[in-house]
């Protein structure tokens, strides 16, 4: 992992000031955390099994899935398991996005609308699950201390910049100051009401990085409802079929 080197961002001091009324830049401690936050799953290249299981008050089901990655703007997802959703595949090029559903044999683009509705019925959106926006490139963040600080992390306050399209009026990530890992993202609307919490958890070495294994989703409107992210498995910066990232690799059974 990368440590937080300000030597390294001591170039931003060249950076010309912001333009009349729009809001100052994040500091480069700021955007060092926050690159290192959008970054961390992902490099120029990667793999990963992951599970994930979406619990309700009624009932509960467990997605087994691959997900391939480029940079940030490249992301491809098949469904392994259960059966029923067997073969289901989400593909991110860009600002573009694409489903593939296999039991009526059809690829549907999602539009721009859709990136804030939930994906496969979870408590992720389309968005949280291909990372169209970044915490560095699409919110304007700073340190703030909450009410009953904890010493061992960093508190920053996220608002999403004027061009960035946001179910969030604000997220309030925390971030651990001896591992500079998150540990927990908190999301609020337009009247400063916590809708849904994201817990991070169960720290260990996936493909030579350390990282949360498990990421937890808390509605707060939804009792009883959540959804967990766990990887079993990740690789970085490794080779990939070239094409990985195309519409064609939609349609097929299995992709490794």
């Amino acid at each position: 992992m990368r440590p937080l080197l300000l030597c390294l961002l001591l170039a931003c001091a060249c950076t010309p000031p912001a333009a009349a009324g729009a809001p100052p830049p994040a500091s480069p401690e700021v955007r060092a955390l926050l690159e290192k936050v959008d970054r961390l799953y992902r490099s120029s290249r990667s793999y990963a099994e992951i599970e994930m299981e979406v619990v309700t008050p009624d009932w509960k089901r467990t997605l087994s899935m691959d997900f391939w990655t480029e940079g940030l703007d490249k992301t491809f997802i098949r469904i392994n398991a259960p059966a029923r959703d067997a073969g289901a595949a989400t593909l991110r090029k860009g600002n573009e996005m694409w489903n593939y559903f296999p039991k009526i044999n059809k690829v549907m683009k999602v539009p721009p609308s859709m990136m804030l509705g939930s994906w496969m019925g979870s408590d992720f959106t389309n968005d949280d699950l291909v990372k169209e926006s970044t915490l560095m490139d699409d919110y304007t963040g700073d340190f703030f201390a909450p009410a009953k600080p904890d010493p061992a992390y960093y508190y920053i306050r996220l608002t999403p910049k004027k061009e960035t399209v946001s179910l969030w009026a604000a997220i309030e990530l925390t971030v651990a100051k001896d591992t500079l890992l998150p540990s927990r993202e908190e999301y609020f609307d337009e009247k400063g009401r916590l809708q849904r919490t994201m817990e991070f958890s169960d720290i260990a070495e996936l493909g030579g990085r350390r990282l949360p294994r498990v990421m937890k989703m808390l509605p707060v409107s939804n009792p009883g409802h959540s959804t967990t992210i766990r990887y079993i498995k990740a690789e970085f910066d490794g080779e990939l079929p070239a094409d990985t990232f195309t519409l064609r690799n939609l349609q097929r059974v299995k992709v490794k």
